[in-house]
C-alpha cells in the first residue's frame, strides 16, 4: 500500500484554511462519493478544508470503485487485519495534508462511512496526538479488544471525542454495531456520542448531517451551528 492518496477537496469557503475534515469513503466507493457533504457544512465550518481521498485498491466486488481493505466475510479477522493493513497509508496521508495546511492535529477531523468509519476510528483512535474528532456514520468499531493500544490524547490529555451515526434500518451493517462500539470506547473512557436515525437504513440522512455538522464545529471550539429552517 502506497503513502500517497488522492481525492477531491473542497477549499475553505473563507479561502484560508484553519480546520481540515477528512472524508473516508465506504467500501466499493470512492472519495466523489462524501465530498458534497463538504459544502452543507461549509455554512458551519467556513475555515475548513475538505478532502476525500480515493482509496488506494480497486473493490474486489466492484472493480468501479475503491476499497480500504478486501471484504470476502470468510475469515473472521479481516476486518482487524484489514484496518491495520490500511493504517499506515492513512496516517501518512494525514500527516502530509497537515503539514501542507500549516495545521496541527488539534485542527483535524477524520469521517468515515462504513468501512471508512472502521478505518476512521482505528486511525484517530491511534493518532500520535489525537484529532479534534471522529465522526462515525454507518460503520462499526474493529477490534474492540485492542482499545488499549488506541492512545491517541490532546494537549490536555485527553481521547479525542467520538459521534456515532447510524440507521435503525441498515442492512449492511446491522444498528447492533452502533450500541456495541458505543459501549466499549464508553468502557475505555473515550467519550463518545450516538445518533439513531429511525427508519434509516444504510446511509446518511438529514438529520444525521446535522448532528455531525454540530459535533465537529464543537470540537473546533466554534459556534454551535443554527439548525437548517424549513420553509414555510
Amino acid at each position: 500500500m502506497t503513502s500517497t492518496l488522492t481525492g477531491p477537496r473542497l477549499a475553505p469557503k473563507s479561502g484560508i484554511a484553519k480546520q481540515l475534515v477528512v472524508f473516508l469513503h465506504g467500501y466499493g466507493a470512492d472519495g466523489n462519493d462524501l465530498i458534497e457533504i463538504g459544502k452543507q457544512w461549509q455554512r458551519w465550518l467556513p475555515d475548513a478544508m475538505f478532502i476525500s481521498p480515493h482509496a488506494p485498491d480497486r473493490c474486489s466486488m466492484s472493480p468501479s470503485g475503491r476499497q480500504w481493505f478486501p471484504l470476502t466475510m470468510r475469515d473472521p479477522d479481516e476486518r482487524w487485519k484489514g484496518v491495520t493493513y490500511a493504517r499506515p497509508g492513512i496516517d501518512a496521508f494525514l500527516d502530509a495534508e497537515l503539514a501542507a495546511a500549516g495545521l496541527d492535529n488539534s485542527k483535524l477531523a477524520i469521517v468515515g462511512f462504513s468501512q471508512g468509519t472502521m478505518m476512521a476510528l482505528h486511525v484517530g483512535l491511534r493518532r500520535r496526538i489525537a484529532p479534534a474528532a471522529i465522526l462515525g456514520l454507518s460503520g462499526v468499531l474493529v477490534g474492540p479488544e485492542h482499545l488499549p493500544e488506541a492512545t491517541a490524547r490532546n494537549a490536555k490529555g485527553e481521547p479525542p471525542p467520538v459521534l456515532l451515526v447510524h440507521g435503525s434500518a441498515d442492512e449492511v451493517i446491522p444498528v447492533d454495531a452502533l450500541f456495541e462500539s458505543a459501549e466499549q470506547l464508553g468502557k475505555a473512557n473515550i467519550p463518545t456520542q450516538w445518533h439513531l436515525s429511525a427508519g434509516l437504513g444504510h446511509g446518511i440522512d438529514g438529520e444525521g448531517l446535522i448532528q455531525g455538522g454540530q459535533f465537529l464545529a464543537k470540537a473546533f471550539g466554534l459556534p454551535t451551528p443554527e439548525r437548517p429552517r424549513r420553509g414555510r
